[in-house]
């Protein structure tokens, strides 16, 4: 099972496991689990969705090892100024941008006829760090990753430490969101094949209550994706804020934004050769989950010593709108009211704002001609600023679009 990708060696990276020779780390390592235990203990505990309990830290959701990863990297991780990190609520797009930003950073060192996502699964292209941190003793060493470095996280925004999230700090961020009735459908079906065999099985409607009140792994989902909001309006050259449904839209525009971001931008002879259909092609969902790799079985993740999950789960429709086949009316007003509630303390002063939702409290201001997003033809809903500077990589002027009645679109 993979670890992750070193493109210089176009070869996946596994730990060596802890044996006699370092036997003095191993009781340290002894000592630090302790001492994390004794801090857990204090914590608030709810039902985990994979393992028995999850623990509230600092706000959020996690479970014992995404703890533990947080304390490490906090206390250990050296971020480099050229690092790029992509962010996402569990069950967001993780697969899809993992791929697409492998591709995209390495498409002068591999050819699209031979390339390494033809046989490896994209979780494996780049670390996880949230539990990678920890797969080397006392921590892993990412210094044989060449630069730009490419790590993955489920982490909030509030959670990771100051020398990755500080605006002084240089390394960038990526981070998708997703409609979180289509994340809450996912992430059900994915943990309830990872849920240990010795736990009771979690039944959807069960899941459905944990989720609208916080309670998952790395949530609340709402807090998640807010703390990420706020930090790319703050640091817009820091923080890329993408999502799910734009990218489904129009994969070949939001591409181009994405490699622009991490300073990879396409060159007009590689538009002009079809460099950025190849990419989407390569990564689309359709590609990628027929690959022998990831719909069989020998191939798959490792996140843990004992946690590995079959390429193949990351696989499942990669569709937009598909809670519309197992959301009752009344769930689906339930989470639309949440999610307007939950991020209604964001200002006039923002782009954010919902449409098509019954009853909608907070429409949108009637748009200016002029008001218009450099990247997308919808119009800005008019600021009480008297002046803003929109940079190409700026959020568009929808956050969630809540639909009444949706329509699932492509099946990518």
């Amino acid at each position: 099972m993979a670890t992750y990708l070193l493109p210089d060696h176009d070869a996946c990276y596994n730990p060596k496991p802890i044996n006699g020779d370092n036997q003095i780390q191993t009781e340290e390592q002894e000592a630090y689990d302790q001492k994390l235990d004794a801090m857990i203990a204090t914590l608030p505990k709810n039902k985990g969705w994979r393992s028995q309990y999850i623990f509230r830290y600092k706000g959020f959701w996690a479970s014992r090892e995404v703890i533990r990863g947080q304390l490490l990297i906090g206390d250990h991780f050296h971020p480099q100024p050229t690092d790029i990190f992509l962010a996402a609520f569990m069950k967001c797009g993780t697969t899809w941008l993992k791929a697409l930003m492998f591709a995209t950073v390495n498409r002068q060192r591999y050819n699209f006829s031979d390339h390494p996502l033809l046989r490896t699964g994209p979780q494996s292209v780049f670390p996880f760090l949230d539990t990678h941190i920890f797969l080397d003793h006392p921590i892993t060493n990412f210094d044989h990753l060449p630069a730009p470095r490419l790590f993955a996280t489920h982490n909030a925004h509030s959670s990771l430490p100051t020398s990755m999230t500080s605006p002084a700090s240089t390394c960038k961020f990526v981070y998708v969101c997703r409609d979180p009735k289509d994340a809450l459908i996912s992430k059900w079906h994915f943990m309830r094949k990872l849920r240990s065999k010795e736990l009771p099985p979690i039944s959807f409607n069960e899941a459905f209550e944990l989720f609208c009140n916080g309670v998952s792994e790395y949530g609340p989902f709402w807090d998640h994706v807010l703390g990420y909001w706020k930090a790319s309006q703050e640091s817009p050259e820091k923080i890329l804020f993408l999502k799910y449904e734009d990218m489904k839209r129009e994969p070949t525009v939001e591409l181009k934004k994405l490699a622009a971001f991490m300073g990879t931008p396409f060159t007009e002879e590689e538009e002009k050769k079809g460099v950025v259909e190849e990419i989407v092609k390569l990564c689309s969902f359709e590609n990628l989950s027929n690959l022998e790799v990831n719909k069989g079985g020998g191939g798959g993740q490792k996140f843990t010593a004992k946690v590995v999950v079959e390429n193949r789960e990351f696989f499942r429709k990669g569709k937009v709108g598909d809670w519309e086949n197992y959301l009752t009316e009344e769930m689906k007003n339930r989470i639309d009211t949440i999610t307007i509630n939950r991020l209604k303390d964001l200002t006039q002063n923002t782009l954010l704002y919902f449409e098509n939702i019954p009853n909608n409290p907070y429409p949108p201001n009637p748009p200016t001609p002029t008001s218009r997003h450099p990247n997308t033809a919808m119009p800005l809903p008019s600021l009480s600023r008297p002046t803003l500077t929109y940079h190409r990589h700026h959020l568009d002027a929808t956050f969630f679009t809540l639909h009444h009645s949706s329509t699932s679109t492509n099946t990518h």
